[in-house]
């Protein structure tokens, strides 16, 4: 035992030398001393428990022969187009191959623009089936329709790696044809994570898999988004915030978090809608009310009735016209403060993020849009415009949204200057076979040289 302790004391490095996330945010250029201290009897369990980390941290990163399960991961988001949408990384294929995806909690489907995809996927990066050896084509068609467009191709697996996580036999759609405004370079595809009920492939969502097969010492992700909207010196691409898979990060959030179970089962990530306040003025919200917390919409859709009460609180608005239809102008000099409750708490909307857009000196195009849902489905999206202002959790079990509010680190990330993130996959230390999509007649396996450490471009922090 005493032997075991120093060799731990003398070759043990922090957890974070391996991209396990911490709760703390770097410092840029702080230097700190190194101090060595004497052992006490409460470090025995301490340093044992670091010991094992390492070795469980070299034997994944070079190649062993057992893994253990990684409990936490993270990946750095991308904020795109001035706060209009935002993206993550992922790997997939063997040889792996990083590809750059938008989060979506309102739909359920991984799809990529294939290398077949021509003209119709612009010049964005695209997945090439043959260059993968782990590549499985199930031969199902694929097609999925979103507001802003639509996707079509055919189903496959494949082995796919993201925040520290390696799933093989995934499921996702290879797509070869795009509706042109759906993706934006550099984008190459969606990463849908709402429930498998709603996957247009029928495939179980990358999240669901390591949710359910224990892969996460918690089972949720969360997500914090920055804003860059209000900053003239912004770029089309900026750092975004960060995608937590299995944990919640404490340094992002203050207080509790305020979770609301969703009714029913679980397809969309919809919650009650209890209440809304316009400039102190309630909204009248219809008994039973639902909304959609949606990562991948931008601004917030609600019944027409409700929108035109929301503007009529605002003195100067009106239904805007042409290709505004279903939004309002309203004077950019009226600052509107807006407030949502979920059936908890109260949270707020920045008068920043309810301005949408300014079209003259004078006039601003609000966030809040009116829209059409179909029928059974939620009536309200709640999209980034509220997201922002609030650090999001998305709970497997029970299956449940919550909000916190943000901390004093979350908050000074908003237009704060900094280096567009690179594709962040982390070490590969848990690995997950996806086993309820398989194809018939395949065996499902996955040796450990496939889960090697992504050098690819990759940076550790956290």
């Amino acid at each position: 035992m005493i032997l075991l302790i120093s060799l731990a004391f003398l070759f043990a490095l922090p957890a974070d030398t391996f991209g396990a996330p911490t709760n703390v945010a770097p410092v840029s250029g702080q230097a700190i001393s190194l101090l060595r201290r004497n052992q006490s009897p409460r470090d025995v369990t301490q340093w044992g428990a670091l010991a094992k980390r390492q070795r469980d941290n070299l034997i994944a990163k070079y190649g062993g022969t057992t893994t253990r399960k990684r409990s936490t991961g993270y990946n750095l988001i991308v904020d795109q187009q001035y706060d209009s949408s935002y993206y993550g990384s992922l790997a997939i294929g063997t040889p792996a191959v990083s590809f750059d995806v938008k989060l979506d909690t309102g739909s359920s489907d991984l799809w990529l623009a294939s290398s077949s995809c021509g003209t119709s996927c612009g010049s964005v990066s695209t997945y090439n089936p043959s260059s993968s050896s782990t590549f499985q084509n199930l031969s199902t068609p694929f097609t999925i329709q979103y507001d802003s467009g639509s996707a079509d191709g055919y189903v496959a697996q494949d082995t796919v790696q993201m925040a520290g996580f390696s799933v093989a036999s995934q499921g996702f759609a290879v797509v070869d044809a795009v509706s042109q405004a759906l993706l934006a370079s550099p984008v190459s595809g969606f990463l849908g994570l709402a429930w498998q009920s709603l996957a247009s492939s029928g495939q179980m969502p990358l999240w669901q898999i390591l949710a359910s097969s224990n892969a996460w010492d918690s089972a949720l992700f969360a997500v914090q988004l920055t804003r860059y909207k209000n900053d003239s010196t912004a770029q089309i691409l900026e750092p975004g915030g960060v995608f937590n898979m299995g944990y919640t990060n404490s340094s992002l959030y203050t207080g509790s978090i305020d979770y609301i179970d969703i009714p029913g089962t679980p397809s969309y990530w919809y919650i009650p809608l209890i209440s809304m306040t316009v400039q102190g003025n309630s909204i009248s919200i219809d008994s039973g009310t639902t909304a959609v917390i949606d990562t991948g919409t931008t601004n917030i859709g609600g019944p027409a009735s409700s929108v035109q009460a929301i503007y009529a609180q605002i003195p100067g608005s009106q239904p805007a016209t042409g290709e505004w239809e279903g939004y309002y102008s309203f004077p950019c000099s009226t600052t509107v403060n807006v407030e949502l409750s979920f059936g908890g708490a109260t949270w707020s909307i920045s008068p920043v993020d309810f301005a949408f857009t300014q079209t003259s000196s004078t006039v601003c195009i609000g966030a809040f849009f009116e829209t059409t849902t179909g029928t059974g489905s939620p009536s309200w999206v709640i999209g980034d415009t509220f997201l922002k202002n609030v650090y999001s959790v998305f709970r497997y079990n029970p299956p449940s949204v919550g909000f916190a509010n943000l901390s004093s680190t979350a908050i000074a990330e908003n237009g704060a200057a900094g280096t567009v993130p690179s594709a962040t996959f982390g070490a590969i230390s848990a690995a997950v076979t996806n086993t309820s999509d398989a194809p018939r007649g395949h065996t499902l396996n996955t040796s450990l040289s496939t889960l090697l450490f992504l050098a690819l471009s990759a940076v550790l922090l956290l």
